[in-house]
């Protein structure tokens, strides 16, 4: 399968290059940003090399997607967004994304995920997507009820980061894409 490069009004959602490795180093540094992402914050570009290179592994196994996010009036890589624990078989994955601090409240995650779950749900044929989140991510939680996710419930121990975490679990179902 070809890398499926999408677009919104403001953004080009494209494979994750080795020229997009540097800035992507600058955001998973940041501890704002993995603060509820479930791992440390990068120390280092060979960290973020090895990531990035996991996104390509993953890829080629047909076991997720990882797009880079790049706002299009700047040419800059601002994020990621990706379909996790992808099975086309049984027509399911997880969505995962995060972005620079400097471009947070603008809308940009709610109109990337808006063009992904659009893509999983027509070009891949896929009939859930879930999220996990820290029950403290508020923002997080936020966008996705924003954005029609329905919350399941509480997955106790579920997520951990130095020590066990709670998560919450989200989910779409094809036919409620669009509803809201």
């Amino acid at each position: 399968m070809n890398f499926p490069q999408l677009e919104t009004k403001r953004l080009n959602l494209v494979k994750i290059e080795t020229e997009h490795i540097q800035s992507y180093y600058e955001i998973m540094s940041k501890n704002e940003v993995t603060k509820y992402y479930g791992m440390n914050s990068l120390k280092n570009i060979e960290e973020a090399t090895k990531i990035v290179d996991l996104f390509e592994n993953t890829f080629n196994k047909s076991r997720g997607i990882r797009w880079g996010i790049v706002l299009k009036d700047l040419n800059r890589f601002i994020g990621t967004l990706g379909l996790n624990n992808l099975d086309i078989r049984t027509k399911k994955a997880e969505i995962g994304y995060e972005l620079h601090p400097s471009f947070w409240g603008k809308g940009i995650t709610a109109e990337a995920i808006t063009e992904v779950l659009e893509y999983s749900f027509q070009a891949l044929d896929l009939f859930r997507i879930g999220a996990i989140t820290f029950p403290d991510n508020a923002a997080s939680n936020k966008l996705l009820e924003k954005l029609g996710f329905t919350k399941e419930g509480r997955l106790r121990g579920y997520l951990y980061h130095n020590k066990p975490h709670d998560a919450l679990i989200y989910s779409m179902l094809k036919q409620e894409w669009g509803k809201k």
